[in-house]
This record gives structure tokens, C-alpha cells and sequence, in this order.
């Protein structure tokens, strides 16, 4: 079986389990939704999802978050950690889509990349989620999974995005990046899995992923 013939046989599994698959970060429009990515940065999901209430009911739009104090807003995404940075980040950011961009979010990767905070995976998320453009953003998951199953050599999650768009068509991007997350937190974690149990895994897993979790070498970073 080439590698692709395998990414697209695990697509398959993917689609049986997850044929539907919502966005997790909780959003109303690309505004909302550009500053929950921002503050998903070493956060959980669940944890954004429980911050962002209080934050947009103070502001959820950039007219208002660039007229909010920076300690304010600071103060309500405290628990999302990185606080400091990730505030200025979203005022700094609001006050450049007024000042700019009449208050929208630019449907664009080079505007996106180019706003404070905002970084490739970030803008990847907001196009493909909020845009509906072709894109595949690689979070930690996506990257683990894809070295798990031989799909990507795993040395950069620039160098997993670039493997992954080789061997998926580009239409099933939006969606199959959503239920690689989707599976490594259900049956493919970090910590404490079972690759014989792995629905995908178990058939297309590297020797090593078996190896480690027999307690053998651990593979490099």
C-alpha cells in the first residue's frame, strides 16, 4: 500500500466515525472566532469555550474590543494563560481591523499572518472555519497522528501540513483536519494510548508507536 493509498483508506475510517464534525472553538462570525483560535494557544478548547461569554459580552466585535483597556481584557482571560501577551495581542489586533479593514476580518492569509497574535495555524483555522477556504491547520494532535501513521515524518508541523495537502485532495481539507483533532483526543492521546485499541492505529501505526507504548525508545523530538 503506497502512503497515499493508506491516507486515504484512514480517511475513510475517519468519515464512518466522524461523518459530521462542528467547529469546537464556540463563534458567531471571523471575528469571534479569530480570538477564541488566539486564546486556544496552549488552552483547551473546553477552557476558551468558558472564558469567551464573558469576554464578548463586554465586546464581540473589534470597535468595541479596541475601546476596552488592555488590562480589562487581560483580567477576563486570565485563566486562558499567557494572558499579558494574548491581551495586547487581541487589542492591538481589533484596533488594526477598525483602523484598516473597516472592522471586518480580511478573508486573506498574508492579512491574517501579518495582525499581532495571529500566526499560520491561527490563520489557517480562520480561513478554513470562517472562509470556507481550502487550508489544513496541523495543531499538536494532528501532528502527533500524522507521525503515528506514517503519513508525515513529523520533524516541523510546517513540514506535516505540506505532507498532509500531498496525499488528502484539497476539498476534503476543511473537514479532515477537524476529525484528526476529534480522534487523537478520543482515541489516539498523548499520553496513556493503546495502539492495539486505535481504530487506525492498530492497522496503519509505525512500528515505534507499538514500540513506545511497550515501554520501549521513545522517539525524538
Amino acid at each position: 500500500m503506497t502512503r497515499k493509498e493508506k491516507a486515504l483508506a484512514i480517511a475513510r475510517i475517519l468519515d464512518e466515525l466522524y461523518p459530521e464534525v462542528p467547529v469546537p472553538l464556540k463563534h458567531k462570525d471571523p471575528y469571534t472566532l479569530l480570538v477564541a483560535v488566539l486564546l486556544s494557544a496552549q488552552c483547551t478548547d473546553k477552557r476558551v469555550n468558558e472564558i469567551t461569554p464573558r469576554l464578548f459580552a463586554k465586546a464581540d466585535n473589534p470597535h468595541d474590543m479596541c475601546r476596552m483597556p488592555v488590562e480589562a481584557i487581560e483580567d477576563i482571560i486570565r485563566p486562558c494563560g499567557l494572558a499579558p501577551r494574548k491581551a495586547r495581542a487581541i487589542k492591538e489586533l481589533s484596533c488594526i481591523l477598525v483602523e484598516k479593514y473597516g472592522g471586518e476580518v480580511p478573508a486573506s492569509f498574508e492579512a491574517l499572518e501579518a495582525l499581532p497574535g495571529v500566526g499560520h495555524k491561527t490563520a489557517s483555522v480562520v480561513m478554513a472555519q470562517a472562509f470556507g477556504v481550502p487550508a489544513f491547520p496541523v495543531d499538536t494532535h494532528i501532528h502527533r497522528l500524522a507521525w503515528r501513521w506514517g503519513l508525515s515524518d513529523g520533524k516541523n508541523v510546517r513540514k506535516t501540513e505540506e505532507d498532509l495537502k500531498k496525499l488528502f485532495p484539497e476539498e476534503m481539507w476543511n473537514k479532515l483536519h477537524l476529525q484528526i483533532i476529534y480522534f487523537g483526543r478520543e482515541y489516539c492521546p498523548a499520553r496513556g494510548h493503546n495502539p492495539h485499541a486505535c481504530p487506525i492505529c492498530s492497522r496503519f501505526g509505525r512500528p515505534e508507536v507499538f514500540a513506545e507504548a511497550a515501554g520501549g525508545k521513545k522517539r525524538k523530538k
